[in-house]
């Protein structure tokens, strides 16, 4: 069974005209749905550029900001951490100090207080030279560190 169809109105009975499709490249907004803009040709390449300059500056200038808070934090804590560095360094000599005091006083009544001050700066001395030796050991592992590069072919 076929339906008679007038090639005006499609088939018998309907209005073709009242029920148009869109054209393919546009949807019922009017909007195209191939990507294109139709002001795409009027819009120039400059003001693109312009705005990607204008958006790289801005971009630039957030960073700047952020690093430069950044420093300030650091800063802060670099200040923070030598004057409680410098303060337990002054204590950490006093308590030597104190120790050194100490210990003569308990030494004296058994080797005299002369004795007791030579075998407490003696006992001192020989842990300073003991640090010496191992501070002169590094260096020279350092400088022969640094040196092997020097030495290296190009």
């Amino acid at each position: 069974m076929t339906l008679a169809t007038d090639d005006k109105n499609g088939p018998a009975g309907t209005d073709k005209s009242s029920h148009q499709a869109p054209p393919p490249y546009e949807n019922m907004a009017g909007d195209r749905l191939d990507g294109s803009d139709p002001e795409a040709d009027t819009h120039p390449i400059r003001d693109d550029l312009t705005a990607l300059i204008d958006d790289g500056l801005t971009f630039l200038e957030a960073e700047l900001n952020f690093q430069k808070t950044r420093l300030s934090f650091v800063v802060d804590c670099i200040k923070k951490t030598a004057i409680f560095g410098v303060a337990a360094i002054f204590l950490a000599i006093l308590a030597a100090i104190g120790l050194t005091i100490g210990l003569i006083m308990c030494l004296t009544p058994y080797i005299t207080a002369w004795g007791a001050t030579a075998v407490v700066v003696g006992g001192l001395l020989a842990l300073a030279y003991y640090c010496v030796t191992h501070v002169v050991a590094k260096i020279k592992a350092i400088s022969a560190a640094f040196k092997k590069d020097e030495d290296l072919p190009e």
